[in-house]
Parts: structure tokens; sequence; C-alpha cells
């Protein structure tokens, strides 16, 4: 199976000759769900409202106008109504605030926020993520594979860290995409905090709970629809760049909790990519998440300079291939112990939401 090299170099899927037209009455038809869960860590309402406010001013950028939305939502646990005023004045439209208690986890918000979106109205729902930047282009290539004759029923966005060499690096380790079997043009993965569908495909597949998982279940959603024969669409263009967690303590944490996610992942990935003599696999303990992150790691070291952002060459490079190696490594000891059924260091899922994501992009 081909790595991000691939599916980055799809072509651009086609737009009918209509597709302004369309896409106004697609943008019209459209929910926005707008998470806030990363801007808990820090415990600082002002920095979250800050962080909001920033995202918002960038979002008007946009060559599509989040204005021409036919519903913007935004989940959060603890803004008060100045804050949801003044959030409002800036979006120039109204805002529907759906609060979550503070134990709700990432994907619990994204289905929350989707309860709320007014179906009589919107056809489709778009979801995105307060701790990151899109760029001025994002919406408009993320709804326009909406626009063909043969639209698809979900389409993800590609989402990356700052074009350094540490963003490159990390780039390649958490945000791969890989290529779908069941059509041209499309991945069988994708990232919930850049991905839109079609609202009775959200409907009929939304995320289910994974007890103890970080941010796994938008990889298990991507092969249940893979299973199910629905292609997800891959929009090269609609990119969102992630910020990092604030503090290097909090990097070292997010590694932590994302090579735990490996152990949990590891029966479904067996499951649909495994012949049958390979089964065992899924309840080997740490045997399986090793051979995962081996796999990843191989994939991961192929993918730099083929991920869409500026290449990294020479000592760059040879940097970029030291921190994939490092981050692995630390990704890797998360999943020995926990596949050890060892329980030190993996936080409630109230804490491991924990991390600070307010750094600036601009």
């Amino acid at each position: 199976m081909d790595s991000q090299e691939t599916t980055n170099r799809m072509s651009p899927l086609p737009c009918r000759d209509d597709a302004g037209q369309c896409l106004e009455d697609i943008a019209a038809a459209t929910a926005l769900v707008l998470e806030t869960n990363n801007l808990r860590g820090g415990k600082d309402g002002a920095k979250a409202l800050d962080s909001l406010e920033r995202l918002l001013a960038r979002l008007a950028r946009q060559s599509v106008s989040p204005q021409s939305l036919g519903q913007w939502i935004i989940t959060h646990d603890g803004l008060d109504l100045p804050a949801r005023q003044a959030l409002c004045a800036l979006a120039g439209r109204p805002l529907d605030f759906i609060e979550i208690d503070g134990r709700t986890g990432y994907y619990d918000a994204k289905n929350v926020g989707f309860d709320a979106v007014d179906q009589a109205r919107c056809a489709y729902v778009v979801f995105a993520d307060a701790d990151c930047i899109p760029c001025d282009q994002w919406l408009e290539q993320l709804l326009q594979p909406f626009a063909q004759a043969d639209a698809p029923l979900a389409v993800a966005g590609r989402t990356s860290y700052a074009p350094s060499v540490t963003g490159s690096a990390l780039t390649a380790i958490d945000f791969m995409y890989f290529p779908s079997p069941l059509c041209p043009g499309a991945t069988r993965n994708f990232y919930a905090n850049n991905v839109a569908f079609r609202c009775d495909t959200f409907e009929q597949y939304r995320y289910e709970p994974l007890d103890g998982v970080y941010r796994a279940h938008c990889q298990v959603m991507g092969l249940r629809l893979q299973a199910a024969g629905v292609a997800v669409a891959y929009a090269s263009g609609a990119h969102t760049e992630h910020r990092l967690p604030d503090s290097h303590g909090e990097v070292v944490k997010l590694r932590w909790l994302r090579g735990g996610d490996s152990v949990d992942l590891t029966p479904y990935l067996v499951r649909a990519y495994m012949p049958g003599w390979l089964q065992w696999l899924a309840r080997s303990g740490p045997i399986g998440p090793l051979c995962v992150m081996a796999g990843r790691l191989g994939y991961s070291l192929r993918a730099l300079n083929h991920q869409d952002l500026p290449p990294v060459r020479g000592g760059r490079r040879l940097g970029a291939m030291a921190v994939v190696i490092g981050m692995s490594l630390l990704d890797t000891a998360g999943a020995v112990v926990r596949g050890l059924g060892i329980s030190v260091g993996r936080a409630s899922a109230r804490h491991s939401e924990a991390l600070s994501y307010h750094r600036h992009l601009d």
C-alpha cells in the first residue's frame, strides 16, 4: 500500500461548469461545527476567547464567506454571555452555542454539535477545530467536491503542522493519508478537524464511543466507511494548519497518548488488512502495536517531502528524520506500556483533553 506520497499527488477532483452557483447553494445548505475542546488547557477563559477571536478573524478571509453558511455551531464548556456576544459580533452573523459538560470528550463534542444541526436547512456538515488555522480557500475546496455531478458522501481536507523541520516530521507521523481502494481521488482515512459529510451519512456512521482512546475514533470511522463502500473524497487544497501544544511537556504527553492509541486501533487494522492467519495479532498484547508502530515509522520516513509542505533538504532533512525517529520511539514506549495493560500515565478522558493550544500561528 502506498503512503502519503500517493494520496497527496492525486489529481484534483473535477468540478462542474456551474460549480460557482452550485457552491453557493451548497454553502447555504451547510452547517459548520466548531469544537473548542483543545482550548480547555490552561484553564484560562481569556486565552480561550483570544484564540477563538483570532480564528474567527481568519475565517472572515475565506473565499466562501462563513456568513453564507446555513448554520454555524460552536460547542463549548465555559464561554460566558459577554464572550458569546463578542464572538457573534466578530463573526457578523448569529452563532449557535452548544454548552457541553467539562467531561465531554473530543469526539463526543463532535456528535453533540452535529445533533444541533438543523437538517431541515442543512444537508451538509463541516467539522473544524478551534486549534487549527485554515487557509483562505479551505471552505471552498472542502465543499467543492459536493458540486460534482457524481458527488461524494464525504470529503476530507488536508491537515498539517507548521512547515518547519519539526512540523514536517510530526505531520509525517500524525497526518498520513492513504489512497482508498474504492475509487480514484479518495482517501481511506481522515481527521476530525478537517472533514465534511452529507448529514445523512454522518448520522448513520457517527463517532462511536471507544473507552480510553484519545484520538483514534476518526481512524476507526474511516475503516467503517470503507467497509461499507463509502468513499471519502480527498481535497488537498482544503488545508488547515494544526497548532502544537503550548509546552514541551504537553508535546511529550501528546506523544504518549497517541502511542497508547495504537493499541486500541490495532484490532481494527488487523481485521481490515491482515489475512486470517495473522488475526492473532489483534490479541497479542504489545506485539501487534509494535508491528503497527514499526510500519508507521517506515511510512512516516517515506512521507517526508511528499506532504505538500516546503521540502526539507540536506541537514534539515536529516533533522526531520531524527525527529520522526525520536517521536516514534516515544510513541512506541506509550504503546508498549499500554499493550502490557499498565495504566501509569494514561489519563482519564477528561484530563486527556486538557492540553493547551493557544500559541499564535500568525
